[in-house]
C-alpha cells in the first residue's frame, strides 16, 4: 500500500539543481537508504519528505492523518525541558498517559513515604490501563535501555551532544511513526547500540527512510535504495551489496552510450569539414544533428585512485609511547601506556565515548603532553591530521585556490605528478565545480575538501579522528582505496565498523578500567572473540548436588514492587488477547488481508507476552532468592 508518492519534485540551491524533476513512490514496510554524494541534496530530500522544506515545481499526496517521523542530523531538543518530557514530547493521548505516569513513578521513588504521591501514581495506572498503555510503555523501556538512557530527570541542557542524540533517536522511536525518516542515525552510537538499532528497524511498523555511511548498517536494514545523483534519482530494489552491482551494471550501460555517441560526433565532425555537396535543407539538418550531439551531456566518468602519494621517505623509527599517563579532574584516562608504532602500521582505535580515544591520537601527533612519560618521533616523520573539525576552511576562497595555497601538484611514490585540479576530481569535485566559493558548499562537501587539503601536504603518517562521520558512502570509498595504496603509517578513530575492517589490521581497545588492550585483527573478527567470550562466561545451570551462594537483596526496589504487582495482571490481559486473536484469524477464511493484519497483530503480542514472561520469571527468581 502507497503512503507517499512525489510526482515531478525539482528544487534548486543557488545555481545547482537538487531534484529534476524526481518522482518516486514509498509504501508500507519499504526501508529505503538514501545514497549520494556530499552536497548532492540527501538532507534537503529528507526535509522535504519531513514538509520541513518546499520545492519549487512537484506535488507530494498522500493521506491526511499520515504521520511522520524526523530525526535530523544535528537534532533541535527543548534545552530547559527534562528527559522525560523530551522523550515522551507530543501531542497523543497514549503519550500524555505515559508522560504521565513515568513522572508520577519517579517523584514516588524519590519520595516513597508519600500517600499523595501514591495516590497520584495509582490514578496513572489506572490511565494506563484505560488507554491500554502498558505495551507502548513496555516498548518504549526497551528502546531507553538499550539507548542508554537512564536518568530521566536531567535537563537537556546538561547533556552531551552523544546523549542528546541518543534522546533523539529514542524520542523518534517511541513516538511510532507511518514514515521514519533518520538522517545519519548511527553517529554517537556504540557498535551494540548499532546493532540493536539494526533488528529493531527491522520489525519496524511503518516505512523507513534513511541517510548513513554505515554500510554494514545500510546493506543489513534496506530492502530499497535511493541514490541522488546530478539533480536525478535512480532506485534500486534491494539492499546496498545489490545496489552496488546493479549501479556497476548501469554504469557500464551509460559509458558504452557515450562512447557510441562519441563515434557519431566524430563521423559527423568529419563530413562536415569535408564540406560535401548537397541540398541545403539536408546540410541543415546534419549541422542540428552535430549541435545535439555536441550539447548531450555525457556520464561523468569515475577517476581511478590506485596511486599512491609518498615522497616523503619514512625510516624505521616512527613514533614510540613510553609509559604515557593522562588525567582529566583527577581521574586516570590513560595509564602507563606503551606502544611502537611501525612505518606500515593499520591501527585503530576504539572504545566508548568518553573513554580517552581522542586524547591518545592527540598525544601520539604531538598535539597533546601526556602528564607522565614520554612521546617519541622519528627524524623523517611528516604527520598529517584529519580532525573532527574543519580547520583552516577560508570561505572567501574557491575551492582550487585552497587546494592550491596547500600544493599545486603532488608527486606519487613512483614519481607521477599529479595536479591539483586532478586531486579536486579524484575526490569528487569536478571540474565545473572547483571555482566555487567555499562558502556555499555543504557541510559533507567541507568535509571532503578538508580531508584532501591534509592529503595533499604529502604526510607520511596519517591521523584520522572519526573520519566517516559526515562523509558519504562514495567518498569513504575512495579514502578506503587510497588507505589502500598509502605507503606510511595509517591510525585512526572510528566507530565504523565496515571502515575498520577495510583499513585496520590491528587495534587498541579501550576497555572500562581505563586498560587499553591490543589486539590483532581487523574490528570484524574483534566482535566475533568478544561474542565467543561472552558465551563462554555465561554461568552455567549447577547440577543437582551443587550448591551456590550468591549475594543476596532485601527486598525489591519500590520500581521493581511496582512491576512485580502489575506483572501477573498483565500477563493474564495478554493472553486473553492472545486468544481473541487467534480466533480472528480463524473466522478471517480466505480473507487473506484481514487474516495478514491479524497475523502481524499476533506477532507483536506474542513478542510482548514473551517479554513479560521472561521479566516474571526474573523478578520471582530474585523475590525467591531473597525469602531464601
Amino acid at each position: 500500500m502507497s503512503l507517499l508518492r512525489a510526482e515531478n519534485l525539482y528544487k534548486t540551491y543557488g545555481e545547482k539543481e537538487l531534484f529534476t524533476n524526481i518522482s518516486f513512490v514509498i509504501s508500507e514496510q519499504d526501508r529505503i537508504g538514501l545514497i549520494g554524494i556530499n552536497g548532492t541534496g540527501k538532507s534537503t530530500f529528507l526535509k522535504v519528505l519531513a514538509n520541513m522544506e518546499t520545492v519549487e515545481k512537484g506535488e507530494l499526496f498522500h493521506p491526511n492523518n499520515l504521520k511522520i517521523e524526523y530525526l535530523p542530523q544535528e537534532p533541535r531538543l527543548e534545552e530547559e525541558l527534562s528527559v522525560l518530557d523530551q522523550i515522551y514530547y507530543g501531542d497523543s493521548q497514549i503519550m500524555r498517559t505515559m508522560c504521565a505516569y513515568e513522572r508520577a513513578l519517579q517523584e514516588l521513588e524519590q519520595n516513597p513515604g508519600s500517600t499523595e504521591l501514591q495516590e497520584k501514581l495509582l490514578l496513572a495506572q489506572e490511565k494506563m490501563d484505560a488507554e491500554q498503555a502498558w505495551e507502548a510503555n513496555a516498548a518504549a523501556k526497551q528502546i531507553l535501555t538499550r539507548l542508554g538512557i537512564h536518568e530521566f530527570s536531567k535537563k537537556v541542557r546538561e547533556l552531551s551532544g552523544g546523549q542528546k542524540k541518543r534522546i533523539a533517536i529514542a524520542k523518534a522511536l517511541i513516538q511510532a511513526g507511518d514514515v521514519l525518516i533518520l538522517d545519519e542515525p548511527t553517529n554517537h552510537l556504540d557498535s551494540q547500540s548499532i546493532e540493536w538499532l539494526e533488528s529493531y528497524l527491522s520489525t519496524y511498523k511503518g516505512a523507513l527512510v534513511l541517510v548513513t555511511h554505515d554500510r554494514y548498517f545500510l546493506n543489513r536494514v534496506t530492502n530499497r535504495i535511493f541514490e541522488l545523483e546530478s539533480g536525478n534519482l535512480h532506485i534500486y530494489e534491494g539492499n546496498y551489496e545489490l545496489f552496488l552491482e546493479k549501479k556497476a551494471e548501469r554504469e557500464t550501460v551509460q559509458e558504452q552510450a557515450e562512447s557510441k555517441r562519441r563515434n557519431i560526433l566524430r563521423t559527423e565532425l568529419e563530413w562536415l569539414r569535408r564540406g560535401p555537396k548537397a541540398r541545403g535543407t539536408k546540410q541543415k539538418a546534419r549541422k542540428q544533428r552535430i549541435d545535439q550531439l555536441q550539447n548531450q551531456k555525457g556520464p561523468s566518468l569515475k577517476k581511478d585512485v590506485d596511486f599512491a602519494i609518498g615522497s616523503h621517505r619514512l625510516g624505521k623509527k616512527v613514533i614510540e609511547a613510553e609509559n604515557v599517563t593522562k588525567t582529566f579532574n583527577d581521574k586516570p584516562i590513560i595509564s602507563s601506556f606503551d606502544y611502537l608504532i611501525s612505518p606500515s602500521e593499520r591501527l585503530g582505535i576504539v572504545g566508548k565515548n568518553g573513554s580517552g580515544k581522542t586524547t591518545l591520537l592527540n598525544m601520539l601527533a604531538g598535539k597533546m603532553e601526556p602528564d607522565k612519560g614520554m612521546i617519541t618521533f622519528g627524524s623523517t616523520v611528516k604527520i598529517g591530521y584529519y580532525s573532527q573539525e574543519n580547520e583552516d576552511l577560508d570561505e572567501s576562497k574557491r575551492i582550487i585556490e585552497y587546494i592550491r595555497d596547500i600544493a599545486e601538484v603532488v608527486t606519487t611514490k613512483d614519481g607521477q605528478v599529479i595536479t591539483a585540479e586532478q586531486m579536486l576530481e579524484r575526490f569528487l569535485f569536478e571540474r565545473s565545480q572547483q571555482w566555487t566559493y567555499i562558502y556555499r558548499l555543504s557541510g559533507g562537501e567541507r568535509r571532503r575538501l578538508y580531508l584532501l587539503g591534509v592529503l595533499m601536504k604529502e604526510p607520511n603518517v596519517l591521523f584520522l579522528d572519526e573520519p566517516t562521520n559526515d562523509l558519504d558512502t562514495e567518498t569513504l570509498s575512495v579514502l578506503e582505496t587510497y588507505l589502500e595504496q598509502f605507503p606510511g603509517a595509517v591510525v585512526t578513530v572510528s566507530h565504523d565498523r565496515y571502515f575498520l575492517d577495510r583499513v585496520v589490521d590491528k587495534l587498541l581497545v579501550f576497555s572500562d578500567n581505563q586498560s587499553i588492550k591490543i589486539f590483532q585483527g581487523n574490528y570484524s573478527e574483534y566482535l566475533d572473540t568478544i561474542k565467543t567470550d561472552r558465551e563462554t562466561k555465561l554461568p552455567k545451570k549447577p547440577a543437582e548436588n551443587e550448591t551456590h551462594t550468591t549475594p543476596s537483596r532485601k527486598k525489591l526496589s519500590y520500581r521493581e514492587q511496582q512491576e512485580w504487582d502489575g506483572l501477573e495482571k498483565r500477563i493474564a490481559e495478554l493472553e486473553q488477547e492472545k486468544m481473541s486473536v487467534e480466533a480472528e484469524i480463524e473466522q478471517s477464511g480466505s480473507d487473506f488481508e484481514t487474516a495478514q493484519e491479524w497475523v502481524n497483530h499476533l506477532q507483536h503480542i506474542e513478542y510482548a507476552l514473551e517479554q513479560a514472561m521472561d521479566r516474571w520469571m526474573e523478578l520471582s527468581l530474585m523475590i525467591e532468592e531473597m525469602n531464601n
